[in-house]
């Protein structure tokens, strides 16, 4: 788990190859969404795309420790300018950029910025535009912090559940006492988080997507109460040429709930 410093903040990183190849192989980046740590995509995806033949990057965005968390706050342009400076020090660009939800924003907009940087894009769980429900959620959570209140831990994962699990595993008695357990010990809280919670207010980027020029897959999640699949589609229409996949039985946290399906859909797209 090494650490670089870009923009002035350092960002933790993991780097991932076949042993056959080492750092040749062909590399990928993996962008993690709000509140996650880059060691999430090491339960399913970063195993499936070394074995595909993937060098595979992922990392700890600014807010989330080890890397910094900026307590003094930062906003979208603030990541995805450490997504490019990344991809620059380590010299994986042009590379493939796989995000999911805030990640998913992050590679969005790095593929308008530093279009040289995006070989193609996965967007999983995104959208394009936050409507009504999703900035009221935005700003309730940003209340309850700046308000100073704290949930205990087994309510808050509780709730976590019910907001990024499908309704398929919540029914599963052994698989939502499982999911509780990994939700309340993982339970992330300061500053650096409360600072992606407000990236995830988002102006409405439909007009501005259509200058992506990436090859693009969104892969939606049936069952997403944070990106529902409609919100989805809307980014897929956006980006001229994208094509758009929604795997069922799955909410939010598909990639994790449904990840045979999703590495599937990674690995042919990426090898296209």
């Amino acid at each position: 788990m090494p650490l670089i410093t870009v923009n002035g903040v350092r960002l933790n990183y993991y780097d991932n190859a076949p042993a056959q190849q080492g750092r040749s192989a062909p590399p990928v980046l993996l962008v993690m969404g709000s509140g996650g740590s880059g060691r999430a995509w090491h339960l399913h995806q970063v195993p499936a795309l070394v074995a595909a033949g993937f060098r595979v990057v992922s990392f700890d965005n600014r807010g989330i420790a080890p890397s910094d968390e900026c307590p003094e706050g930062f906003g979208i342009d603030d990541l995805v300018a450490d997504t490019a400076a990344l991809i620059g020090e380590l010299g994986l660009g042009p590379c493939p950029v796989v995000g999911v939800s805030m990640g998913a924003h992050i590679a969005q907009e790095l593929a308008l910025t530093r279009p040289e940087l995006v070989g193609r894009l996965v967007l999983m769980a995104t959208r394009a535009r936050s409507d009504v429900l999703r900035t009221a959620l935005s700003r309730a959570e940003i209340d309850l912090y700046d308000q100073g209140v704290t949930l205990p831990a087994a309510y808050e994962a509780v709730i976590q559940a019910m907001q990024n699990l499908s309704p398929r595993t919540l029914d599963d008695d052994v698989l939502a006492r499982d999911w509780l357990d990994v939700l309340e010990l993982t339970r992330v809280s300061g500053p650096g988080h409360r600072a992606q919670l407000g990236v995830s207010a988002m102006p409405d980027r439909r007009p501005a997507y259509r200058g992506i020029r990436a090859p693009s897959r969104v892969i939606a999640f049936q069952d997403d109460l944070i990106a529902p699949p409609r919100l989805g589609r809307e980014v897929a229409e956006a980006i001229p040429g994208a094509d758009f996949e929604v795997v069922p039985d799955c909410g939010h946290y598909g990639y994790l709930e449904a990840p045979d399906a999703v590495n599937k859909s990674i690995v042919e797209f990426l090898r296209g």
